[in-house]
């Protein structure tokens, strides 16, 4: 299981160095080979989508199913196991969300990009004329 949730860190990692490099400024031609690269991968990298919807589910079954330790019979190592394992789900549910939030604003900034160049394209045509 502590697969899983490294794989989507390094996932949300490199979705979060991607969106960084889509926004810096850079010469008109490196960012027009930036976004067709990037546009490129969205299709593969959107498997992180059900994936991520995947380990949701996956948390959202553990805690409806998990033993609560609110009683005073817990003594203080379940009480405390009972935490951590309460702070490692919102951590996962943190690191899914962001998952797909990333990839939903890397889309949207390759869509802009692509908007812009077609705009570009279209008055340079109207200007020619």
């Amino acid at each position: 299981m502590a697969l899983q949730w490294m794989i989507l860190a390094c996932v949300v990692a490199a979705e979060a160095a991607v969106a960084a490099l889509l926004t810096l400024p850079a010469p008109r031609a490196v960012r027009n080979q930036i976004v067709g690269l990037v546009s490129l991968l969205l299709q593969p990298i959107a498997t992180v989508i059900p994936f991520a919807a995947f380990q949701l589910l996956d948390i959202y079954w553990k805690k409806e199913h998990r033993l609560m330790c609110t009683s005073e019979v817990c003594t203080a190592d379940e009480r405390i196991r009972f935490e951590k394992t309460m702070f490692k789900a919102q951590r996962n549910v943190i690191l899914c969300v962001s998952a797909c939030l990333l990839y939903w604003c890397i889309y949207r900034i390759v869509k802009y990009n692509k908007d812009i160049k077609a705009l570009e394209e279209a008055a340079r045509r109207l200007k020619e004329e």
